[in-house]
């Protein structure tokens, strides 16, 4: 991100985001990377949307046996207050973050997910 610091731009990190690694399923990766390309986003921002979008349902109907057998390791960064709800409800439920990741991808709409350049924005 940018700030403007006495009329000059200055690039700084965003500090409301952190790194993490997880294992996500390889054909749900690949969607996302399809789904983020045909419109200008980025796959974490996509992921970050359907987070949100189930932080707001009342039960997460995942069980244990859903879980694919093609995990792969990807490693993005989210909004760290983001990831820390996401612990909790993943604790609250006795599921692994990733299983929550991977279940949150079908409340993903690739319209309402911040846009591609929202990394460059100007605060």
């Amino acid at each position: 991100m940018w700030i403007n610091q006495n009329g000059q731009l200055r690039q700084i990190a965003d500090e409301t985001r952190v790194k993490f690694r997880t294992s996500l399923s390889a054909a749900l990766l690949e969607e996302l990377k399809q789904l983020a390309d045909e419109h200008g986003k980025f796959v974490n921002y996509l992921l970050e949307d359907g987070l949100k979008q189930l932080l707001l349902q009342e039960t997460i109907g995942f069980t244990k046996d859903m879980r694919p057998k093609d995990r792969i390791q990807y490693k993005t960064t989210y909004d760290a207050e983001l990831l820390e709800r996401v612990r909790a409800i993943a604790k609250e439920h006795k599921l692994y973050i990733n299983d929550v990741i991977e279940y949150s991808a079908q409340f993903i709409d690739a319209e309402r997910a911040k846009r591609g350049q929202y990394r460059y924005r100007i605060e």
